[in-house]
C-alpha cells in the first residue's frame, strides 16, 4: 500500500436489510492518522455503515477496502485480526470483571506478549492503573469510557471505530469523553467516530461525513462543515 492510499475506503456501497435499501451508494475514506466523524440522526444509516465496515453485514454491491485489501467478503474476526477495533455504543464492558481483566480481553486474539501495550494504556489513562483491580461495573461513565477505549487499544488497532461515544453520558462527561478521544488520536491512532453530537465531533475531527436516509449528503474538512449554515439548519438542529 502506498503512503497516499486510504487506510479504509468504502466504494459505492449498497447495503440492504431484506428488501429495504439502507445504504445507497456510500463512498468514504479514512487516511492513516486521521480522525474522521460520521454524522447523522436516527435512521440515517450510521450504525449500518459501521456494521458494514466491521463485516457484521455484507453489502449487496460495492467494496470495503482496508489497508489496500478488499475485505468486502471477509469475516469480522478477519478484520479485527488485521487491525480494526471497536468501542461499542454504551461501552459494553464486562461489569463483573476487573478493569485489568477487561483490558486483557482486548488482547484475546494476540499471541505475543502484550505487557508493554498494557503499560502504554496505563500511561494514556493513569486512573486505570490505580483502579486495575476494581470491578468495571462500579466505575463512573467517564471511567468506563476509558476502559472501553483501553480495551480496544490492547489489540494494537490500525483503525479504531467508535460507536456513539457520547451516548448516555452526562454533559460534563461528554466533554471528558471527547478529550479522551483526542488524547488517543494524538497518540497516533486513526479513528472513525460515529456520533450524533455533531458540534463536539466536528470540533475535534479532521474530516466529516453527514448521512441522511442512507446517503452521504455532505462531506469535507470538519472546520468547513462546522461553519456551514445549511448544515447547521438541516442536520445539526440549529
Amino acid at each position: 500500500m502506498n503512503d497516499q492510499a486510504p487506510l479504509l475506503a468504502l466504494k459505492d456501497v449498497n447495503t440492504y436489510y431484506g428488501q429495504i435499501h439502507i445504504l445507497q451508494g456510500i463512498s468514504m475514506e479514512i487516511k492513516a492518522g486521521e480522525l474522521v466523524c460520521l454524522l447523522g440522526g436516527n435512521a440515517s444509516g450510521k450504525s449500518t455503515t459501521l456494521k458494514t465496515i466491521l463485516g457484521i453485514v455484507t453489502p449487496r454491491s460495492g467494496t470495503v477496502e482496508f489497508q489496500g485489501m478488499d475485505v468486502t467478503s471477509k469475516s469480522t474476526t478477519f478484520r479485527i485480526g488485521h487491525g480494526m477495533a471497536i468501542v461499542p455504543e454504551n461501552r459494553r464492558l464486562f461489569a463483573p470483571m476487573t478493569v485489568l481483566e477487561n483490558l486483557e480481553m482486548g488482547a484475546y486474539l494476540r499471541e505475543d506478549d502484550f505487557s508493554e501495550d498494557l503499560n502504554d494504556v496505563y500511561e494514556l489513562f493513569p486512573l486505570l492503573a490505580e483502579r486495575k483491580h476494581q470491578l468495571a461495573g462500579t466505575l463512573s461513565g467517564g471511567e468506563q469510557q476509558m476502559v472501553a477505549m483501553g480495551r480496544a487499544l490492547m489489540s494494537k488497532p490500525k483503525l479504531l471505530l467508535m460507536d456513539e461515544p457520547s451516548m448516555g453520558l452526562a454533559p460534563v462527561l461528554v466533554e471528558q469523553s471527547f478529550e479522551i478521544i483526542q488524547r488517543v488520536h494524538r497518540a497516533g491512532v486513526s479513528i472513525l467516530m460515529v456520533e450524533q453530537n455533531a458540534n463536539m465531533a466536528l470540533s475535534i475531527a479532521d474530516h466529516g461525513y453527514v448521512l441522511a436516509t442512507g446517503r452521504i449528503v455532505l462531506a469535507g474538512e470538519a472546520a468547513a462543515l462546522a461553519a456551514d449554515e445549511g448544515l447547521k439548519k438541516a442536520y445539526l438542529g440549529r
